[in-house]
């Protein structure tokens, strides 16, 4: 390659010359999964995309997604009740492990009371095919259901959820720093999504709105 001076330049030669210049790229490098080696277990698909569901804590969904903070990716676990597709807990670390999906279950579960009569359905993500996230549902008397592989569609309120967060909030570039990034996405989660965004599924009302409908109606 040559520039526009007819210097000839190579991707090593530029990236030389930018470290002596302490110039760094604004480019945000593309994202990749690293792939697990250890033990997958899949669950059958039980909730079937029957994602109409009659009342809280009947269905869960989960995910994780990832945000960029400055200079690295950060793992964003998140718990959505499908009644309301109401966000009930999340997680986020550095590490997209088992221990960021049960930090998210663990806070979900509790924050409602420990439900029972539960369906939790993911992806078949390492994070949730673990022995560890396995347990932790086992525990809880949760059952467990998975979409098909490769089928993004069998899970598709959570895909929707990540979708409004990064196409309404996340700036185009990320965040400073994983602080940073904790700070926005939460408040995202706590004030903006659930008490203030309408959502059509709820017929214009927020989650928080069609869950109080439904306490006084019961």
């Amino acid at each position: 390659m040559v520039s526009t001076l007819g210097t000839p330049l190579s991707r090593y030669r530029a990236s030389k010359m930018m470290k002596s210049l302490s110039l760094v790229s604004c480019q945000i490098p593309t994202h990749r999964y690293k792939k697990s080696g250890g033990e997958h277990v899949a669950a059958p698909n039980h909730l079937a995309r029957r994602f109409n569901v009659d009342r809280p804590n009947q269905v869960w969904c989960g995910d994780v997604t990832y945000i960029w903070t400055g200079t690295r990716w950060a793992y964003l676990a998140v718990v959505l009740d499908l009644f309301a597709r109401k966000p009930i807990g999340w997680a986020m670390s550095l590490s997209p492990n088992s221990d960021l999906t049960c930090k998210a279950l663990n806070m979900a579960f509790e924050q409602r009371g420990k439900p029972r009569d539960l369906m939790f359905h993911s992806d078949q993500g390492c994070h949730y095919t673990s022995i560890q996230f396995r347990q932790a549902l086992w525990k809880k008397q949760i059952k467990q259901s998975m979409s098909r592989r490769g089928n993004c569609w069998d899970n598709a309120p959570m895909e929707r959820f990540f979708r409004s967060l990064k196409t309404e909030w996340v700036p185009t570039l990320g965040y400073l720093s994983l602080n940073d990034a904790k700070t926005h996405v939460f408040r995202y989660i706590t004030g903006y999504y659930s008490q203030l965004r309408p959502h059509t599924f709820n017929r214009g009302v927020t989650p928080n709105e069609k869950e109080a409908q439904y306490q006084q109606a019961s």
